[in-house]
Formats: structure tokens, C-alpha cells, sequence
């Protein structure tokens, strides 16, 4: 017997697990901890009760222990790694201590966001231009991808494939099974033979077993299947073995016997091929077997049907209207419904039926009897419409006019009307249409009986009045304004025959009476808005414009310049006065009512007769719509109203020059100086007469006497230019350098001093006088780009790289040197930098619509096109981007868009020679000679200044005295090529 062991019943040792040398861990239970707390009689301690337990907890614990203050311990940001003051007491004064702290944070926050936000917004925009995302990187190749075609995707080799050879797409055959293979397979039980799980649907979708033809699609049979009741065309006998009518197929076809001919199938279908073949053959000098019209009716009978089924059953449709007619017989709009929906089916005798019916439920409904006349064949629907007459009472002017439509006869037409005109005399379209089948003659009889019978239809008024002589037309116009005192068409009317009887007279030589009918439209247009007030009418000034416009469209301007001088003032107020006039004569120019828009010009400048950009305004649209005499004209007024706008001045000085005169244009000048005895303008205007006319030695004295009375920095740069065009370089340099004294700060000076050294082939002196100039106007792009291209000329790439660099310093965001740099690299023969030079010039200028027309010709071609999207995006109506994109069209030879873009571009900037250029060298290879003239024409009218190439071709010396037509020319010979 075992001895006990000494340690059984003993207290375990303290901390003693059982089982933890076997690695055993300890556990806790219920029964070790006590019973739970009731959730209801759980309290939330107090913060004075949570700080009193910490106290007591570190009393216990023999206080708090030494904290390390250290300095490795210390951060200059966050301080020590542990509290400094958490053995203190937290109270009031330590909250409201933390709550100032933090409002003082809270508002130096605020003080300071906005600069902040700012400051990281462009930081991360400037990071984002530096190193642009993946994404953004290759978001144009991306794009490129919607191009890709399904072929070319497929072509793409695979990975394991790069290589290799692309693998050719094999080509999968099909080859017809023989009749024997099909016939054994079904007598294998292979194949059914017909497909009764997808039988003959409502449209007849299912065709014959082996054949690809339908019913449907059979050519010829003019009605859809019902009943097979229409054989082919050319056939006498319907489909053999069809004995069934079509809805449902319920019955087998008689004669099949389960076995498949299919010997009989192939000829069948060579016999219909055979008969769609003749039919489609049989087109013979423009004319065809085809019944169109049928066919066209065919369509729209399917439409219809097709229609009907997408809504619903037609059974259901019918059931319901068929309850509709039942419950409320009198009611049309059921019986009208019932038989559209029948006609709709393709039952049309049904439809009949229901609709006479109709007639006979609702005798009195006059939309019911049109409609069974117009579902009546001819022979029947003239015996429909005398019951209709009949039973309507002789008062429908719908059913006579619907009468009249069913007679053939033009004899038995006047019959019905007449009759119809005894029944009701005052219905005014029964003698509209009654007028329309006589002749003028006896039209004017029955027009004189109409108007006794409706004194109050105008239009028969002004028809009686157009058909008689002028006498008469007076006094019937007179009786008209007595019947019908608040139209106005009337009065308008009586003026139109006052002007055409003036004009009339005028043509036979009678000027002065045709001036004084002329005069009296005036009169009656004034007396017509008196009366019309009278009457209590109310003047709509919209719609007596839109009169206006009418009568010049009819020619019968002084008419419409009449009515508009009346109703110009009416309904306006008096401070928007100025503004609604100018629209109504811009309104006036694009409605091409061009003597509307003059009377409102007379008119508003009599108003506002101190107001030069009205005459300006007026004289810009006597240039483009009027002649040379009006123009002429209305400058002469102009001048004397405002003699300080020089504009005028020179605008008639000038037209008398391109007109031939230039005496006159001399006298306009000189009377020019007499108002304005300081002006450059005047100055200028009267040396490029003289130096164009040849006269040089007046030009110089002008020139001269400028210099003294108005010495501007233009006028000094005028002379040394006549002077450096007649050859005297020494005498232009010494103006020049004396002019630089004066004006220093203007850079066109020292850009001539220099271009005047470089053609003597002073590279040195033009070098130096471009750096003097520079070191003068450091702003001045034109002087370190031609100080650039100077050293281009001497093969100094480096120095002109070196020169355009600083150029780019000294004038941040400026496009011009940027672009000039990509040209200096590209002149070297270094193509990739210069569009990385590009790329940086996109990222400094982004919205420069001169960088991006030029970037986008140095990409490769399949790029150009993303890369002018991306330009579009950019500068949307930027001329140069547009000009960019016509020659990308050009290129292409896509002549139409090209066309069209040349447009829009020389419309948004028609100062922009170089598209004058672009778009005559286009109709050069592209248009026919009235093209080319027109945007010759234009050219000439727009009269451009500005563009690289223009003004590079235009200020060349041997160049000064040519004209815009010659400087088209020569500018489009001098384009670079596009490739």
C-alpha cells in the first residue's frame, strides 16, 4: 500500500500554477472574482474622485519616481520624453490657462492660413510641373489609343512574341456541305425537317429549312402575309404545299409527308432569285419594273404595324376601343381611333365599316364624315361627302374645301365652290380658294363680290387692290382702312403703291412727279401710326421692323426707311436709347435690310451728331454695303460734326487716294491740319502720301516740320526710314543718332541703327548697337532676338544661345525669345534639344498660342494631331492655333476642313497676314479662280499689318511702296513649306 503523499491537503505555495512545468497557464473564473455588478448600479467617477485615487495611489507607491532629465532625453520640438509638471494639481486656473493658450494658437492659426494654403498650393503646382505623374506624363499617348483600329489592336505581338514575326490571322474556310450529306444526316435523324420550334412568328421571321429567304422578304408581294392573298409578281399560283391561312400555322402543309426534297428546295430558290433578279433587271433607259410608289406605302404599313405591336395587342387595343364605342357612342374620337387602328392592321375594309358606322353614331362630328372620305376610295368618297353636306347642314367649310379636293375637273371645281359660296358667303377661305381656279379677269369680279360679303379679311382687300389699276387701287385701299381700321398691312400696303406709281414715273422721265409720290410715303406712314393709336391699337415696334425689312426685300425701299424713321423712338428709354439703336442697325445688316439700317445710322446721328464712333461706326458700314460717292458723302458730314477726329479725317483721305484723287486727298489733309495743326496722325498720313505719290522731296520737308512741331519718337523713325529707302544710309544714321538722344527708350530706333550697319556688313558696329540698344530697353525682345540672329548670321551658335538666354532672363514669360531659342537649336542641327527647349517654353508660357502653332509641326505627324487637340484646349481662339490646324487639314488634304478653318481663322483676326497667305496658297492648289479672287478681295478690304512673314516681306526696302495685293502674293511665294 502506497504512502501518501505529505503535500495532499496542503494550501498551494503562493504563485503556484498546477501544470505550468508542462506548459500550463493559469486561469481565472467567476467564482474567483465574485458575483457581477447590476449595470444600474454602476457610477462614473467625478474628476476630483479620479485625481484623489491617483494621489492615494501614488502615496502608496512611495511618490512619483525621479523622471529623466537628461539631454539625450530632450527634443528641441516636443521637449522632454516625459511630463515635467504631472505631480501638480490640475484646477480652474490650469483649464482657463490651457483655453487662452489655445484660442491665442487657434488665432495665429487663422492669422496665417490663407498665406499658408497659398504658399503649399503653389509648391505642390510647382512640384507637379517639375515631376508631372505617370499619368499625366503619358496622357497624349493614352489618347492615342482611341485611333487604334480592332485590326491593328489584334497585330499587337505578346510578350513572348516581341522577337518574332507577327503571326498572319489565319483564315477560317467554310465549305458548303453536298445535298447527299445532308440528306443522309437526316436520314440518320440528324436534322429535322422543318423547325416547327421556331415557327412562322407575326412578322413571318422564319423562313423555309435551307433557304435564306423569308416570307417578309420576298420582292413583290405588296401586302404583309395574311392569308398569302398577294402571289408574286410573275406567278399565278401562291407557294405550293401552303393551304393554310397564315395566323397561327396550326395546320400541317398539305402534301409533306415528312420527307425532305432537297432537290426541290435548290430550284425553288433558284426560281425566286430568278424573279427578284428580273424584277431588279428590268431598269431600261431610267426606267424600272419597281412599283415605288407601292413600295414606299408598303414600308409605311409595316411601320405602322410594327408600331402597334411595340405598344401592345392589337387584340387588346381593339377590345378596349370596341368597349370605348359601347359605353359613349357619340363620342368621335373612339370611332376616328377604332378605324386608324383597323387601317393600321392592314384591314382596311374594317376600317371602312367602323368608321361609316361612325358617321351614322355621330352625324353632326365633322372630324368623323373627313375621315370616312378620305378612307372611301374615289368612287365612293364623293357620294360620302354630298351625305356629309347633307347631314351636317351645308355650314361645314372643311367638308365643301374637302369636296373640291375630290373633283378632278377644274369646271366641276368652280361648280362645288359656288355652291358652296351660296350656303355660307361669308366663309373667306371658300373665296380664296374660288379666286385661285379664275384668271385675273374674272378673279377681280369675284373679288369685289367677296369683299361686300367679309368687308373685314384683308388679305381679300390687298388682293382686289393688287389686281386693279393705281386709281382704283387708291379707293380700294380707302374702303379697306374704313372696314378694317386697326391693320396696319393696309397703310403699309398704301404706301408700297405710292412708291412703285414714283418710281413708275421716274422711269418714264417724269422725275419730279415721281418725287413727290416718293415723297408722300412718308406722310402715309406718319398719318397710319396716328390713326392706328387713335383706334387703340398698340404700336409693336418688333413687328413694324419686321415690315420694314419686308418692303426693302420687296424693293420698295423707301417704304421700309419710312416706317422705320417712324418707329425708331417708340418703346425705347431714353438711356438705352443709344445701345438699342445700334442693334437695330446691326440687326438690320444681318437680316441684308441695308436701307433700314442706313435710316437708323440718319437717324441716330442726328440725335447724336458729336459723337465720332457713330460716325466712324456708320462710315465702316457705308465702306463694306455702300458706294464710294456715299462714302464719300457721309465723311464730308463727319468731319464738319467733329473736326478733331482724326480717324474721319484720315479715313477720307484715304479713300479719296485708293479712289484715284489725290488732289482731294491733299485738300482733306490740309484741311486735317487746319483742325488739328499737332497731330501725328495728320503728320504721318500726309508723308505717306507724298512718298507713295513719288513726291520725296515734300515728304522730306514734311517730315522736317514734323520733327519741329510734333518731334515724337515715330516721327523721327519716319524719316530716317524714307531716308534708308531713297538710299541715304549716312543721312538716316545721323537721324537716327541724333533721335536716339531724344528718345533713348524707343527700340525701333536702335534697331534700324543696327540693321542699317549690318547691311553696310558692319557686323561689329550692329553688334555693338544692339548691346547699347539692350543696355537702353532691357525689356525689348526684338533687340536680343536680332542680336541673336546677327550672330547666327556670323556661325556664333553659342553666343546667340548665350544672348537669347539672358533675353529670357531679363524678360520672364516672354513666347518670342523662347521660340527663337528652339529655332537657334534647330538651325544647328540639334532637334532634340530644341524641343526640349520647347517642352520648358510650354511649362513657362502656357497659354501662348505662338508656342503651341510651332509645337506642333516639330512633332513627328502621327503626334501632330493630340498635340494640336491639346493646343485647342489651351488657346481656343487663338488665330495661330487656328492657322495651325487649317495647315495640319492642308497637309492632310482634307480641303473641305482645311477651307474652313482658313476661314475661321482669317474672321477672328483678319489683320493676321501670314493666314491671308496661308489661306490664298491653299486656293492656289486646291480652289478655282472666283476662290482665289475672293480671298484676294477680302485680303485687300481687311488690309492686314501684322505677321511674321508679313511684316518680314512688307519692310524689306525694295518692298515699301507695294500694295496688299502684291504682298499677298509675294508672302505666300516666300512661306515655308509645310511638312
Amino acid at each position: 500500500m502506497s504512502k501518501a503523499k505529505n503535500f495532499i491537503g496542503m494550501p498551494a505555495p503562493p504563485g503556484y500554477v498546477a501544470g505550468i512545468g508542462r506548459g500550463a497557464s493559469g486561469f481565472t473564473t467567476r467564482s474567483d472574482i465574485g458575483p457581477s455588478s447590476d449595470a444600474s448600479d454602476m457610477t462614473v467617477p467625478t474628476q476630483q474622485q479620479v485625481q484623489a485615487a491617483v494621489r492615494k495611489m501614488q502615496s502608496e507607491d512611495g511618490g512619483v519616481k525621479d523622471e529623466n532629465l537628461n539631454d539625450t532625453n530632450y527634443d528641441e520640438f516636443s521637449g522632454y520624453g516625459g511630463s515635467l509638471f504631472n505631480t501638480g494639481n490640475f484646477d480652474k486656473d490650469d483649464d482657463e490657462a490651457d483655453s487662452i493658450y489655445e484660442a491665442i494658437e487657434e488665432r495665429q492659426d487663422e492669422r496665417r492660413r490663407a498665406h499658408r494654403e497659398r504658399y503649399e498650393k503653389e509648391q505642390l503646382l510647382k512640384l507637379r510641373k517639375e515631376r508631372p505623374k505617370i499619368q499625366q506624363q503619358f496622357a497624349d499617348l493614352k489618347r492615342q489609343l482611341t485611333d487604334v483600329s480592332a485590326e491593328e489592336w489584334a497585330n499587337i505581338p505578346d510578350a513572348a512574341d516581341i522577337g518574332k514575326k507577327v503571326k498572319k490571322k489565319r483564315l477560317e474556310k467554310f465549305t458548303a456541305a453536298p445535298d447527299s450529306f445532308l440528306d443522309a444526316a437526316r436520314g440518320a435523324g440528324g436534322m429535322t425537317a422543318l423547325h416547327t420550334a421556331s415557327s412562322f412568328s407575326s412578322g413571318t421571321a422564319t423562313s423555309f429549312a435551307g433557304t435564306d429567304t423569308s416570307f417578309a422578304s420576298i420582292g413583290g408581294t405588296g401586302t404583309v402575309i395574311p392569308g398569302m392573298a398577294t402571289a408574286m409578281p410573275g406567278t399565278q399560283t401562291a407557294y405550293s404545299g401552303i393551304g393554310t391561312a397564315y395566323p397561327g400555322m396550326s395546320t400541317a402543309m398539305p402534301g409533306y409527308s415528312g420527307q425532305l426534297n432537297l432537290g426541290e428546295i435548290g430550284h425553288a430558290r433558284k426560281t425566286m432569285m430568278g424573279v427578284k433578279l428580273d424584277q431588279a433587271g428590268g431598269a431600261v433607259s431610267g426606267q424600272t419594273a419597281l412599283d415605288t410608289l407601292g413600295y414606299l406605302t408598303d414600308l409605311k404599313a409595316n411601320a405602322a404595324r410594327n408600331a402597334m405591336n411595340n405598344i401592345g395587342d392589337i387584340q387588346k387595343g381593339r377590345l378596349l376601343l370596341k368597349r370605348v364605342r359601347q359605353t359613349n357612342p357619340k363620342k368621335a374620337d373612339a370611332w376616328i381611333a377604332s378605324a386608324g387602328l383597323e387601317e393600321a392592321d392592314r384591314k382596311l375594309q374594317a376600317a371602312r365599316n367602323i368608321i361609316m358606322k361612325g358617321t351614322e353614331a355621330c352625324p353632326k362630328s365633322e372630324e368623323v364624315w373627313l375621315e370616312a372620305i378620305r378612307l372611301m376610295p374615289p368612287t365612293q368618297a364623293k357620294a360620302v361627302a354630298a351625305q356629309a353636306i347633307t347631314s351636317i347642314g351645308k355650314t361645314s367649310v372643311k367638308l365643301w374645301l374637302r369636296a373640291r379636293e375630290l373633283e378632278t375637273d377644274k369646271k366641276a371645281k368652280r361648280a362645288v365652290l359656288r355652291k358652296a359660296l351660296e350656303t355660307i358667303p361669308d366663309a373667306v377661305p371658300l373665296w380664296k380658294a374660288a379666286v385661285d381656279l379664275e384668271e385675273p379677269k374674272d378673279a377681280k369680279i369675284l373679288l369685289q363680290r367677296a369683299v361686300e360679303c367679309c368687308p373685314d379679311s384683308v388679305e381679300l382687300w390687298l388682293a382686289l387692290a393688287h389686281l386693279e389699276s393705281y386709281k382704283n387701287a387708291q379707293a380700294v385701299l380707302n374702303k379697306a382702312r374704313l372696314a378694317c381700321p386697326t391693320d396696319r398691312t393696309i397703310w403699309i400696303t398704301a404706301a408700297k403703291l405710292e412708291e412703285s406709281m414714283g418710281t413708275l414715273l421716274s422711269e418714264e422721265g417724269k422725275a419730279d412727279e415721281g418725287n413727290v409720290k416718293v415723297a408722300n410715303v412718308e406722310k402715309i406712314v406718319q398719318t397710319s401710326v396716328k390713326s392706328l393709336k387713335a383706334n387703340g391699337v398698340e404700336i409693336n415696334r418688333e413687328e413694324w421692323v419686321k415690315e420694314a425689312v419686308k418692303a426693302e426685300h420687296s424693293k420698295r425701299v423707301a417704304t421700309a426707311q419710312a416706317i422705320m424713321r417712324a418707329v425708331i423712338g417708340l418703346g425705347v428709354d431714353d438711356e438705352d436709347v443709344k445701345s438699342q439703336w445700334i442693334e437695330d442697325a446691326d440687326n438690320a445688316v444681318k437680316n441684308e435690310a441695308h436701307a433700314c439700317a442706313r435710316a437708323v445710322y440718319a437717324h441716330m446721328l442726328a440725335k447724336f451728331s458729336g459723337d465720332d464712333s457713330l460716325w466712324l461706326k456708320a462710315a465702316f458700314f457705308e465702306k463694306e454695303h455702300g458706294t464710294p460717292e456715299t462714302l464719300d458723302e457721309h465723311l464730308a458730314r463727319a468731319v464738319r460734326f467733329c473736326p478733331q477726329a482724326e480717324v474721319l479725317w484720315l479715313m477720307g483721305a484715304k479713300q479719296k487716294w485708293i479712289n484715284g484723287d489725290i488732289v482731294g486727298a491733299q485738300k482733306i489733309l490740309a484741311k486735317a491740319f487746319a483742325s488739328n495743326p499737332n497731330s501725328e496722325e495728320i503728320w504721318l498720313a500726309a508723308i505717306k502720301l507724298e512718298s507713295q505719290t513719288g513726291q520725296f522731296k515734300r515728304a522730306q520737308d514734311l517730315l522736317e516740320r514734323a520733327r519741329e512741331k510734333a518731334g515724337t519718337a515715330r516721327v523721327w523713325w519716319k524719316s530716317a526710314r524714307l531716308e534708308w529707302e531713297l538710299g541715304h544710309l549716312q543721312t538716316a544714321m545721323d537721324l537716327l543718332a541724333e533721335a536716339v538722344k531724344i528718345h533713348g527708350d524707343e527700340p525701333r530706333l536702335w534697331m534700324m541703327r543696327g540693321q542699317i550697319q549690318a547691311q553696310q556688313g558692319n557686323v561689329d558696329g550692329a553688334r555693338a548697337l544692339y548691346a547699347q540698344g539692350r543696355k537702353a530697353n532691357p525689356k525689348s525682345a526684338i533687340l536680343w532676338i536680332l542680336a541673336a540672329r546677327l550672330e547666327i548670321v556670323a556661325g556664333a551658335f553659342t553666343r546667340a544661345r548665350s544672348l537669347l538666354e539672358k533675353g529670357r532672363t531679363q524678360i520672364p514669360g516672354c513666347p518670342e525669345l523662347w521660340l527663337e531659342g528652339c529655332r537657334v537649336e534647330a538651325k544647328a542641327g540639334f532637334e532634340q534639344n530644341a524641343k526640349t527647349l520647347m517642352a520648358r517654353a510650354l511649362q513657362e508660357c502656357p497659354d501662348s498660342g505662338l508656342l503651341w502653332s510651332n509645337s506642333i509641326f516639330m512633332e513627328a505627324k502621327p503626334a501632330r494631331r493630340t498635340r494640336s487637340v491639346d493646343a485647342m484646349k489651351r488657346c481656343e481662339h487663338n488665330p495661330l492655333v487656328l492657322l495651325a490646324v487649317a495647315n495640319l487639314f492642308h497637309l492632310e488634304r482634307k480641303t473641305q476642313k482645311a477651307r474652313s478653318w482658313y476661314h475661321k481663322t482669317v474672321k477672328l483676326d483678319p489683320d493676321l497676314g501670314d493666314a491671308w497667305a496661308e489661306y490664298y496658297r491653299f486656293e492656289l492648289k486646291f480652289g478655282t479662280d472666283e476662290q482665289r479672287e475672293a480671298v484676294i478681295k477680302h485680303c485687300e478690304s481687311a488690309e492686314p499689318r501684322h505677321g511674321e512673314v508679313w511684316q518680314r516681306v512688307a519692310k524689306r526696302i525694295e518692298n515699301w511702296k507695294m500694295s496688299t495685293h502684291d504682298l499677298l502674293l509675294l508672302t505666300a511665294k516666300e512661306l515655308p513649306e509645310l511638312v
